[in-house]
C-alpha cells in the first residue's frame, strides 16, 4: 500500500491515491489483501490493476523480473561539460549502449575524446537545438526497447537501471524515474553563501520528488518528474512523438502529462537515486529557479488547469477567506464552515444497505478529511502569497497591516514546516532566507513567462467540487 493511503472501517475504505480519492472495497477484496500487501495472481489481478491505476498501491521492485541491460540504451544530451560527462560515463553500467548527443559544443573535440574514452557513440549536431530535441535525436539513433535519458550533470548510483527496468513488467508503464539527490558541488569550499545554498539544495531541491513512491499524474502528490534521469518504453515515447522540441524548459513536465493523458502509467521509484550537481552560486541558483518558473505559462497553454498554482473547493475558499480576513467574526465563521463541511462528509459516507462506512469510522473519516481540506487551503493561500502572487502581495503589504500579518505568518510557518519535515543540515534562519529567495525567484519567472505569453492562466487557482 502506498504510504500516503489511509485505511478506515477495517480496510474497506481507502483514502489517498493519485490524485486523491475515496475508494470502497468489497468484503471479498479485503480478504485478498495481506495487510498492506497484495500478491498478484489470476484471482487478484483485477483488484491489483484497480489499485495500481488509482495510485493506492505500488509495485515492489524486488519481486519483479529484471530485463537484461542489453535491452537498454542510454542517451546523454550535452553541450561541452567534458568533466561532468567523463564522471557520468564512468558511472554507467559497462554493458549498455551509450549515445552522447553533442548539441553543438564549442569544443566538440573534448566531448568526442571523452566519449571515445568510455566507448560511447557520438551523435554530433551542427546547430544547437536544446535538450528536448537533442534527446529526440539520440532516441532516433537508438534501437533498444527501453531508453534512458540521463543529463551530464548527474551520477547514477550502482544498480539504478536494474531496478528501474524491473517496473516495465507492468505493460501499461511508459516511464519511470529515480529520486534526484544532491551531489556535493565543487564550488562549495567555504561556509559562506555558497555553502548555505548547497545545504539548502540538498534538502529542498526542485528536482527531488521526495522519499515515497508514487504514480505520477497531474494534480497528484507527485505531479511531474524531472528529465535529469528517466527510463522510457520505446513504443510509448514513439507514440507520443517524443519530447516537445519547441520547449527549452518544462519539456519533462509536458512529456509526463501527455503520457498520462494517453492512458499510460508513469511511476516514481525513490528506492534508487542519482546524484545531481546543483547550481549553488547565488546568481546561477536564482536564475535557474526563475527559469523553472517561466515554464508555467507554456504548460498552462498546453495543459490548462493542470498547471493551477492552487486547487480549492467552495467550502475551502470560504474557510480560508474567513481566516485571512482577520476580523472578530473570522474564527466563528471559519469554524461554522468547517463544521458544515464535516457534516456534509458524514452524510455522504453514512451507512446504507450494503454500502457506506460504519458510524464510528464515518465520523473519524469526515473529521480527518475536513481537517485536511482546511489545513490545505491555508497552506495554499500562503504559497500563493509567497510564491506565485508575491509581485502583487508585497506592494499590498506595504499599505495593509492585515496583509503584512498574512505574509509574516505564512513565511515563518512554511519555513518551520519544511525545516521540520526535511531536517536539513542548515540552521532555521538561513533555511528561511533561502526558502523565501527560492519562492521569489520562481514567482518572478512565472510572471515573466505570463507576460511573454500574454496570459494569466498559470497564475489562476482552480476551483473544483
Amino acid at each position: 500500500m502506498n504510504p500516503h493511503v489511509r485505511q478506515y472501517d477495517g480496510g474497506r475504505v481507502l483514502v489517498g491515491g493519485s490524485p486523491g480519492r475515496l475508494m470502497r472495497l468489497s468484503a471479498k477484496a479485503v480478504t485478498l489483501l495481506d495487510g498492506d500487501e497484495l500478491a498478484v495472481s489470476s484471482v487478484t489481478a483485477v483488484l491489483a490493476e484497480r489499485l495500481l491505476d488509482a495510485g493506492m498501491m505500488d509495485p515492489v521492485a524486488a519481486t519483479l523480473p529484471t530485463p537484461s541491460l542489453d535491452e537498454l540504451s542510454v542517451v546523454v544530451p550535452v553541450r561541452d561539460r567534458p568533466r561532468q560527462l567523463d564522471r557520468l560515463l564512468g558511472a554507467l553500467p559497462r554493458d549498455v549502449h551509450v549515445l552522447v548527443v553533442d548539441d553543438a559544443s564549442k569544443r566538440p573535440d573534448l566531448v568526442a575524446a571523452t566519449a571515445k574514452k568510455h566507448g560511447a557513440e557520438v551523435v554530433a549536431l551542427s546547430v544547437n537545438v536544446g535538450p528536448a530535441a537533442a534527446r529526440n535525436r539520440g532516441f532516433a539513433a537508438s534501437r533498444t526497447p527501453y531508453v534512458a535519458f540521463v543529463d551530464s550533470d548527474v551520477v547514477p548510483d550502482p544498480g539504478t537501471f536494474d531496478v528501474l527496468l524491473r517496473h516495465f513488467a507492468d505493460p501499461g508503464l511508459a516511464l519511470v524515474a529515480p529520486r534526484i539527490l544532491g551531489l556535493q558541488s565543487e564550488t562549495a569550499r567555504s561556509r559562506g553563501t555558497v555553502d548555505v545554498l548547497d545545504r539548502y539544495e540538498a534538502a529542498m531541491s526542485s528536482l527531488d520528488r521526495g522519499p515515497d513512491p508514487a504514480l505520477v499524474r497531474p494534480m497528484s502528490r507527485v505531479a511531474w518528474l524531472p528529465s535529469a534521469c528517466v527510463v522510457v518504453r520505446r513504443t510509448a515515447l514513439a507514440a507520443c512523438d517524443g519530447f516537445s522540441e519547441e520547449m527549452r524548459v518544462g519539456e519533462d513536465v509536458d512529456l509526463v502529462w501527455r503520457l498520462a493523458s494517453s492512458g499510460h502509467r508513469v511511476r516514481y521509484e525513490p528506492g534508487v537515486s542519482v546524484q545531481h550537481e546543483h547550481r549553488v552560486s547565488p546568481r546561477s541558483w536564482l536564475v535557474r529557479k526563475a527559469v523553472y518558473g517561466t515554464s508555467a505559462a507554456p504548460l498552462a497553454e498546453r495543459h490548462g488547469p493542470a498547471v493551477a498554482p492552487a486547487v480549492f473547493t467552495p467550502w475551502t475558499v470560504a474557510f480560508a477567506a474567513a481566516v485571512v480576513a482577520q476580523r472578530r467574526w473570522s474564527l466563528p465563521v471559519a469554524g461554522a464552515v468547517w463544521a458544515l463541511a464535516a457534516g456534509r462528509l458524514v452524510q455522504r459516507c453514512r451507512p446504507t444497505t450494503g454500502q457506506g462506512i460504519a458510524w464510528p469510522a464515518t465520523t473519524q473519516l469526515a473529521a480527518r478529511l475536513s481537517y485536511d481540506g482546511a489545513s490545505s487551503s491555508l497552506q495554499q493561500v500562503g504559497a500563493l502569497a509567497l510564491r506565485h502572487w508575491w509581485p502583487v502581495v508585497l506592494p499590498a503589504a506595504l499599505v495593509s497591516s492585515r496583509v503584512r500579518r498574512v505574509v509574516a505568518v505564512a513565511a515563518v510557518a512554511d519555513a518551520a514546516h519544511e525545516w521540520r519535515r526535511t531536517r536539513p543540515d542548515l540552521d532555521p534562519v538561513n533555511f528561511l532566507v533561502a526558502r523565501r529567495l527560492d519562492d521569489l525567484a520562481y514567482g518572478a519567472g512565472v510572471w515573466s513567462g505570463a507576460f511573454r505569453a500574454r496570459s494569466a492562466r498559470a497564475l489562476l487557482p482552480r476551483l473544483t467540487r
